[in-house]
């Protein structure tokens, strides 16, 4: 079993749509999870886009490090790109998806529309990446996977 652990600041956009994508996409060998080093609350654009597409990540929340026990995790994925990413220390692998954070701060004058757009493109780059991970971890038995 492989553990990968998505982690972003808030743990309320990126890195929730990062764990409902990985659940769907990953083999079944990968347990997925995801935390904040300063949980927020899950945005409702993060659960409204994932289910335009049929994940339902509704049930989800704002976890902080402690919660997701990120020492055993195989992978740890990066998902920040303005803002200064958890860092858990320690001998594992690691990856950096600098994704803009999709939430725009309270007070902001946007569309409801533009700010889906905003999760829709974060969505979709994180999906992209999340395929290519797949094909990565579905090597055949035999190969160096490192």
């Amino acid at each position: 079993m492989t553990r990968i652990l998505f982690l972003c600041v808030a743990n309320s956009a990126r890195s929730q749509i990062a764990e409902g994508l990985g659940r769907a996409l990953l083999p079944a060998s990968v347990e997925v999870a995801s935390a904040g080093s300063n949980p927020g609350t899950l945005n409702p654009a993060s659960v409204a886009v994932m289910a335009e597409i049929g994940f339902d990540i509704s049930g989800h929340y704002s976890k902080g490090l402690d919660a997701v026990a990120p020492e055993t995790a195989d992978l740890i994925v990066t998902l920040c790109a303005e803002e200064v990413c958890p860092y858990v220390p320690g001998h594992v692998r690691r990856l950096h998806w600098p994704i803009t954070d999709p939430a725009v701060p309270p007070g902001t004058a946007i569309t409801a529309d533009d700010l889906l757009a905003r999760f829709r493109s974060a969505r979709e780059d994180i999906r992209g990446r999340i395929e290519a991970l797949a094909l990565l971890l579905d090597l055949p038995d035999g190969l160096d996977r490192a």
